[in-house]
């Protein structure tokens, strides 16, 4: 319409439509059912040019044209024939946008936000009066269901834009609109039939960096997925994880305390867990997405103090995001990721131990030792403590590498310096540049000990003790416990003597209460890592079973606690 040009209510026909809707709605007989539907496609022309005159206006000036609208709209709507009719339904939902207002700035607009509100719950079958008249009318129970749905698809169209004049130029619906429409939704977000609607207000495009759809609306959802009251697609749920950051901590802290909360489950168990909540696959296609995920790990692994149950998770977590970065297909700089460290080792870490044959795996270890040996200890490149922790955050995430450490060392005599240093690293990383030359010389003694136990033929007991209680190293620091502790079972897992005396080494006092230290998380990880390994791999798998079920009674206190300090550590930051 030509800016300038005289309109008026009477040019539209206005008193017309109004003395109709008042008709329709003082009779329920058959005649007047009848002059509905013939009426139905020039009442759709009107409500078009309803809309094309008051789409850009605000609230205020939209009354002033047409100071009935209300009267009008609201008569329409509650006309079961008007509202059944999808296209009738979707003109009357276009001129209800467009008088509400997202922000009211006066009574006048916030009463008409108030009666736009009453109205849609009463279209959506939220209040009962509705359903009153629509079972008065004769009309059957899936009215609602049926009206709620084509509201939807009308909307979602809206939404989804349309082609105009053949071009590649789509024309949306302003943010204000959306925001609107957000607003509308709330109280029926956890609805079966709303879920395209959601989806298509957290896929739809943005034109600006100011996010469109109200954090209220977007925190209904959000709650409405961890409680299971509705299910999005993939792209949907992580729109909104990009669009709300609050929802995507949330996600995260809900698998961490249910993984924390099934101490019994195996690592298949628990990567099937990880794999179904979408974070990885969310992670791997957006680094950003990531990068959260990583510093909430940061975070909860200093809050826990290292916690073996929190660093399992962090490396079954890892492996799940390492295979779902190996499918997206646009590939992103592995720099986005890892932006605090070499893209050398990373690309080192990478590569699982599964993926390459057993035979591989010491010259494999000993590259990723060097470059990381190289990098903690070039002053230029480890400057702060920052540093250094970083290099050893990385080496958690791909701790199967730890693991496969610990074997060799058992298994062969060939590097045990290098490899003891890597344990070194990662069980004490704080003390590489004050005394790591004096703890790797004490760990190569402890070393030394537990291999000659292996070439003895009779072993017993105390042999084992009186090799680990030699000097102090054992007794002052919990975290010299852990490694030897780790050492230990190494030892038990694959030599033939330590297989013979692995219940009784059970009973150790290094192997009860606090001291456990992640051994049965490091049972796990093993029996996990070797699962598809042969037969030869029989006694191993057996040995871990048996040293598992003696650890099991061990296990609940530690699990119960690391929980705790998860819950202080939400309460405390969410």
């Amino acid at each position: 319409m030509a800016k300038g040009t005289s309109i008026s209510a009477s040019s539209f026909g206005f008193e017309y439509w109004l003395n109709k809707a008042v008709e329709w709605g003082q009779t329920t007989t058959f005649e007047s059912q009848q002059d509905v539907c013939l009426h139905l496609p020039k009442l759709q022309e009107f409500l078009k040019q309803i809309y094309g005159a008051i789409q850009h206006m605000n609230t205020i000036p939209a009354l002033k044209l047409f100071p009935l609208i209300g009267q009008l709209l609201g008569r329409l709507c509650w006309n079961p024939f008007v509202v059944a009719h999808d296209e009738s339904q979707q003109n009357l939902l276009q001129c209800l946008w467009c008088l509400y207002s997202a922000e009211p700035e006066n009574a006048v607009e916030q009463k008409a936000n108030e009666w736009i509100w009453s109205l849609l719950q009463s279209l959506t079958g939220v209040d009962h009066g509705a359903r009153s008249v629509i079972q008065s009318l004769h009309y059957p129970e899936e009215y609602h269901s049926k009206l709620l749905k084509n509201m939807v698809v009308s909307l979602v169209k809206e939404l989804q834009g349309y082609q105009c004049d053949g071009s590649s130029m789509f024309l949306r619906l302003p943010p204000e609109q959306r925001r609107s429409i957000s607003v509308l939704c709330l109280p029926i977000v956890t609805l079966p039939e709303v879920v395209p609607l959601l989806e298509a207000l957290l896929t739809c495009h943005e034109d600006g960096l100011d996010e469109t759809l109200i954090t209220e609306f977007l925190e209904s959802v959000s709650n409405g997925l961890l409680q299971k009251q509705i299910f999005l697609s993939e792209p949907a749920v992580m729109s909104l994880w990009l669009r709300y950051l609050p929802s995507l901590e949330q996600a995260i802290f809900y698998l961490t305390e249910t993984l924390i909360s099934h101490p019994s489950a195996s690592l298949l168990e628990v990567e099937a867990v990880i794999t179904e909540s979408l974070l990885p696959k969310a992670s791997a296609c957006h680094p950003s997405l990531f990068r959260v995920l990583d510093n909430f790990f940061r975070a909860i692994l200093l809050e826990t103090d290292g916690h073996p149950k929190i660093i399992a998770i962090i490396q079954a977590f890892t492996r799940c995001f390492v295979q779902a970065l190996l499918q997206v297909q646009t590939q992103m700089p592995l720099k986005l990721y890892f932006p605090y460290n070499h893209q050398s080792l990373v690309m080192a870490l990478l590569v699982h131990p599964s993926d390459m044959p057993s035979a591989a795996w010491s010259q494999h270890l000993i590259s990723i030792i060097q470059i990381l040996k190289r990098i903690v200890q070039d002053k230029e490149v480890t400057r702060t403590s920052a540093d250094l922790f970083e290099n050893w955050f990385l080496l958690v995430h791909f701790g199967d590498w730890v693991n496969v450490a610990l074997q060799q060392l058992m298994t062969g005599d060939d590097n045990s310096e290098m490899l003891l240093w890597l344990l070194l690293f990662y069980y004490k990383p704080h003390e590489e540049n004050q005394q790591g030359s004096h703890l790797l010389e004490d760990m190569k003694s402890v070393y030394n000990r537990i291999k000659v136990l292996g070439n003895k033929t009779t072993l017993n007991l105390e042999d084992v003790q009186t090799a680990l209680i030699t000097g102090n190293l054992y007794t002052e620091q919990s975290h010299h416990k852990d490694l030897i502790n780790h050492l230990l079972v190494s030892f038990l897992l694959f030599s033939a003597s330590g297989h013979r005396i692995a219940k009784e080494s059970v009973q150790l006092s290094m192997l009860a209460g606090d001291a456990t230290g992640g051994v049965s998380e490091l049972l796990a990880s093993t029996a996990h890592r070797l699962k598809n390994k042969g037969s030869k791999e029989d006694k191993v798998h057996s040995t871990i079973e048996l040293l598992r079920q003696q650890l099991l009674e061990t296990q609940s206190d530690s699990a119960i606690k690391c929980a705790e300090q998860c819950t202080i550590f939400h309460d405390s930051s969410f």
